[in-house]
């Protein structure tokens, strides 16, 4: 699938806390793929506030934990979450009813070029979404705490 432009940040956000509440209401039934491919849901504490947030995200199992990318679908800003985690990296990532206790950090530059190749295969438009932006998009690896 080939977009003209990123959605528009509102857009994003009113996608996300609609997909949230269908999941939750169905019990993880309902919302659990897009167009086919898995998602999962990103809880972070925020930044700023203190309070916990929500992100839908594509779902990108590696290793023992996900691969999270920071893409908002090609726009020139990072997500909420990209600035969350860098202040707390423990996060809580739910895939259908499997909650995970997770820390995450930004994958190094060593890694990026063996993780990149991996996100892209889990979901292709992650490199269309790359050619959208001047940013390098970020991924993180999250792993079970203590790992």
């Amino acid at each position: 699938m080939s977009y003209a432009a990123p959605p528009k940040r509102w857009f994003i956000r009113a996608f996300g806390i609609i997909h949230w509440a269908v999941f939750r209401l169905s019990g993880g039934r309902l919302s659990n793929s897009l167009q086919g491919d898995e998602i999962c849901f990103l809880e972070t504490t925020g930044a700023k506030t203190g309070k916990v947030r929500k992100a839908p995200l594509m779902y990108v199992p590696y290793e023992q934990g996900v691969l999270m990318v920071a893409s908002v679908g090609g726009t020139e800003k990072h997500p909420f979450w990209y600035w969350n985690i860098l202040k707390n990296p423990e996060v809580i990532v739910t895939h259908r009813n499997r909650r995970m206790r997770l820390k995450a950090r930004l994958a190094t530059p060593e890694e990026k070029p063996r993780v990149w190749p991996i996100c892209v295969q889990a979901y292709p438009p992650f490199a269309e979404y790359q050619t959208r932006t001047k940013r390098e998009i970020p991924v993180f690896v999250a792993e079970p705490m203590g790992a």
